[in-house]
């Protein structure tokens, strides 16, 4: 959760009525797996034990009733079932609860069955025999999956009757209003749309609310971060390619305009993507029409685009490293997300909501809150990070408090105004702290019973390792990707998610 509008605690909305209780509210997400190989099953269920709970079923029968009479959050699914054929199965899955993604595992991985379920709207397929890490690394990405298209996102803003507890959204700032009202009158229209806003105030949660109250809310809603892949794997992701279209490309890929026909694609930081898949986007625009990479064989899909930004596109238009047809395609019809310096108001409620989450998660229950004077200042505080960075703070407070009120010594110093003597002696203090934290960090996460411990402290050495990377460059962000081994627009991507602050020394903001 990374903006202004809030999942609703207790009361059900009007998404969630029609199908099984989300699992965004479970503590360990679900796993079902139908396959008559026991060997399979077993396997599943040891490697797959740390992330999810497996339940496994060994007909298309008892598949389909474990599915009904339980809560899964994702589905392994045989194309070659003893009793009914992988696709009919695929169909009852999805007649049942169209937002449970279902990995197909087949035998050839160019099956002609596979692709076509693809095409129907599954959400991948995989090779057997299985790889372990492959296998384990698209369960987690069709879990994240589940609980994108499947947590409820209810705003309503008309309704002044809501309080800042967050039953409706949180924010009631007149700039959150004119968010609000903008989704509910361009939800429902089937035009392109183009969020704007700095990193970290929500653009994938305007996405998410913008699908779920459009006609296509019962189809696939799938995101794909434009500045995360190289642009030849972009171009392959969204289009799929042809076998043989290149070095390593040993079968048919179905990419995310097909398996999304009918549905929503959410394209993040389109402005990090290159002039080639640019064009290849325009068209789909204009004309609904592709072609894979590698291949001649035009395709037709039906997608609705969504598509968000923190660049300023116009003036990459001027310097020729943006369509200028492609803007105006997308520009259509915009929604600009405030940053939380520019609602200040709402950080209250913010607070409220993520303190709340934070304690359940952490485990915290002797927790009573924040002192006037810490709510003071986080009020104040000007919040380069946006919600994202606040929403990391309380996390970070809530994990590090042994006292049942938060007090200003337990805010980063950040937020109280506190700044080292020197530009150096603050980096040689962060390096320090960094590189003696990370054991803390998990023991504490350990001791709180946390489920996320490898998440946590996987984003806690990341963001070390790119900030010392980047200080041993001064900041040059193409020398940092090569030394890092990425892409330049993902170490970009990085640093907007981490804070990092590029000055005449590097910098980094909250933790989170």
């Amino acid at each position: 959760m990374s903006a202004g509008i809030a999942v609703p605690k207790n009361s059900p909305s009007k998404v969630d009525q029609t199908q099984p209780k989300s699992s965004w509210c479970k503590t360990m997400p679900s796993l079902l797996v139908i396959d008559d190989d026991r060997l399979i099953l077993t396997l599943a269920q040891k490697s797959l034990a740390s992330i999810a709970d497996v339940e496994t079923a060994s007909s298309a029968a008892e598949g389909m009733e474990k599915l009904k009479a339980g809560d899964f959050d994702a589905v392994l699914l045989d194309i070659q079932l003893p009793d009914q054929n992988g696709l009919a199965v695929f169909c009852e899955i999805r007649e049942y609860d169209r937002r449970i993604p279902v990995i197909f595992m087949t035998i050839e991985a160019a099956s002609n069955t596979a692709i076509e379920a693809m095409q129907l709207g599954a959400f991948d397929y995989i090779a057997k025999p299985l790889a372990v890490d492959p296998l384990r690394d698209l369960v987690e990405k069709a879990i994240e999956q589940r609980q994108i298209s499947s947590v409820p996102v209810a705003i309503s803003a008309d309704d002044e009757s809501a309080d800042a507890s967050g039953e409706l959204f949180i924010g009631r700032s007149p700039a959150m209003l004119d968010v609000f009202k903008a989704i509910g009158k361009v939800a429902k229209q089937d035009v392109p749309i183009l969020v704007r806003g700095e990193s970290g105030t929500g653009k994938e949660l305007v996405a998410r609310a913008l699908y779920q109250y459009s006609r296509r809310s019962e189809e696939t809603f799938l995101a794909v971060n434009c500045a995360a892949l190289p642009d030849n794997l972009l171009e392959s992701e969204l289009f799929g390619h042809e076998k043989g279209a290149f070095t390593g490309a040993e079968s048919r890929r179905i990419g995310k305009f097909e398996q999304c026909n009918g549905g929503t694609l959410f394209l993040d930081e389109i402005g990090d993507m290159a002039s080639p898949v640019q064009a290849k986007v325009l068209r789909v625009l204009q004309d609904q029409r592709f072609e894979r990479v590698g291949g001649n064989k035009e395709l037709k899909t039906d997608v609705r685009i969504i598509a968000a930004t923190n660049r300023p596109l116009e003036q990459m238009v001027d310097d020729g490293e943006y369509r200028e047809d492609l803007l105006y395609r997308l520009n259509g019809v915009t929604i600009e997300l405030p940053p939380l310096r520019d609602r200040l108001s709402d950080v209250p409620a913010l607070i409220r909501f993520f303190l709340s989450g934070a304690k359940r998660e952490f485990n915290k229950p002797d927790l009573e809150g924040l002192s006037p004077e810490a709510v003071e200042l986080l009020s104040a505080y000007d919040w380069p990070g946006n919600v994202r960075q606040l929403r990391a703070v309380i996390r970070r407070c809530v994990l590090d408090t042994v006292m049942p009120v938060i007090t200003p010594d337990g805010l980063p110093r950040e937020v109280t105004g506190y700044k080292g003597t020197t530009a150096a002696s603050g980096a040689s203090t962060d390096k320090a702290a960094a590189g003696a934290g990370l054991p803390k960090l998990v023991r504490d996460l350990l001791n709180n019973g946390s489920t996320n411990v490898y998440a946590e402290a996987t984003e806690y050495m990341e963001r070390y390792v790119i900030t010392e990377v980047l200080r041993e460059t001064n900041g040059n962000q193409s020398q940092a990707a090569e030394i890092l081994g990425i892409t330049r627009g993902k170490l970009r991507d990085r640093i907007n998610s981490f804070n990092i602050v590029l000055k005449s020394d590097v910098e980094v903001g909250a933790a989170g």
